[in-house]
C-alpha cells in the first residue's frame, strides 16, 4: 500500500459466496487480520478507506451486521504487534475479551490490545475509525508495552483528546482533505487517552483547543476563558500552548474566521458581507471589513464572485 495515499476496498459487486473472504483478506493485508461472520442470511456488505502513514495505519469502515473474532489461532497466523483504536461512528457494538465484554456506542473509542483475543458484533451494522499504531511506536509514547484490559474513552462529550482525535482521522479519510493529518500530533492524542503522555502535554493541548475552537467559530462570545474550559485545561496552559506557535488565541481565532469568510463569500454568492460577516463570529460588519482587508490586502467586495 503506497504510504499517504487513500486505498478503497469495496465487496459490492463481488461475487455473493467470496465477499467474506475477500473482506478478511484485504483487512489481513491493511489493516488486522480477522475471522468475519455474518449474523443472518443477508449477504455481507462492506467498504473500507484506508489510509498508510510513516508509523499508523488509518481506515474508514462500514458494514452492515457482522461479527468479527480475533482468537489466539488467527493471533499466531496472522500477528499484528500493534494497538487498536476503534472509534464508532454509527451502529452499536459490543467487545468480548478475556475478562469480560463491553458495549460501545456512537460517540465512544475504543483502545485494546490487537494481539490479545477478542471478538466484537454489530447487530445493526457500523461505521466507525479505526487506527493502528505499532507496539513499538506505542512504547515510546506511553512506556507501556501491552493493554492487558481495553479502554472506553467519550469522544462525543467527555475527553476533549479523544474528540480532536476523532476530528482528525475523520478529515484525514476525506477523499477532498485539504492538507495531511498531523502523524505527531494523533499519536500524542493517543497517548493522551492512555493518561500516559511521555512527551510535551503542549501538543495535545493545541490541537483540543484547535478542534474546539473549529467547532465553535461562529459564536462571537468565544473566548479563552470558555476554550479552557472546553478542554479541561487553565487559561495560562492554553496562552502557553499558542504562544509557542508565535501567535496569540485572539490571533488564531481572527485569522479562522477571516479565512472561513472567504470561502464561504466564494461559496455562496448571494449573500450580502454583512450576512457572512455575522455567520462567522462577527458582531460588526465594520470591523469584519476592516480585518479582511488588513489579513487578505483587499476589501471583501472586491472578492470575485462567481
Amino acid at each position: 500500500m503506497t504510504p499517504g495515499r487513500l486505498v478503497s476496498f469495496s465487496t459490492a459487486g463481488l461475487p455473493t459466496a467470496q465477499r467474506v473472504a475477500l473482506w478478511e483478506d484485504h483487512n489481513r493485508t491493511a489493516l488486522i487480520g480477522l475471522r468475519c461472520r455474518m449474523l443472518g442470511e443477508t449477504p455481507f456488505d462492506g467498504t473500507e478507506l484506508n489510509l498508510q502513514l510513516d508509523r499508523m495505519h488509518l481506515a474508514r469502515v462500514r458494514g452492515n451486521a457482522h461479527v468479527v473474532e480475533r482468537p489466539a489461532e488467527v493471533i499466531r497466523t496472522s500477528p499484528s504487534d500493534s494497538i487498536a483504536v476503534y472509534l464508532a461512528v454509527l451502529g452499536e457494538a459490543f467487545f468480548y475479551h478475556e475478562d469480560g465484554v463491553l458495549t460501545l456506542r456512537p460517540g465512544q473509542a475504543l483502545i485494546c490490545d490487537a494481539d490479545r483475543p477478542f471478538m466484537r458484533g454489530f447487530s445493526r451494522g457500523l461505521e466507525e475509525l479505526a487506527i493502528k499504531v505499532p507496539r513499538a511506536t506505542f512504547r515510546d509514547l506511553t512506556g507501556l508495552d501491552e493493554l492487558r484490559n481495553p479502554l472506553v474513552r467519550d469522544f462525543a462529550h467527555g475527553d476533549p483528546s479523544a474528540r480532536t482525535l476523532a476530528r482528525l482521522v475523520d478529515r484525514a479519510l476525506r477523499p477532498d482533505r485539504d492538507e495531511p493529518i498531523d502523524e505527531q500530533t494523533t499519536l500524542h492524542l493517543i497517548a493522551g487517552m492512555t493518561g500516559r503522555i511521555a512527551a510535551d502535554p503542549g501538543t495535545v493541548h493545541l490541537a483540543n483547543a484547535r478542534a474546539f475552537i473549529e467547532d465553535h467559530l461562529t459564536d462571537p462570545g468565544l473566548t479563552a476563558a470558555r476554550v479552557a474550559a472546553g478542554i479541561a485545561i487553565s487559561e495560562r496552559h492554553l496562552s502557553r500552548a499558542f504562544a509557542a506557535t508565535d501567535t496569540s488565541l485572539p490571533q488564531y481565532v481572527l485569522a479562522r474566521r477571516l479565512e472561513r469568510a472567504r470561502t464561504q463569500l466564494l461559496a455562496d454568492p448571494r449573500a450580502t458581507v454583512a450576512e457572512i460577516a455575522a455567520r462567522c463570529g462577527f458582531g460588526s460588519t465594520k470591523y469584519f471589513a476592516q480585518t479582511f482587508r488588513a489579513h487578505f490586502g483587499f476589501r471583501a467586495t472586491d472578492l470575485p464572485r462567481a
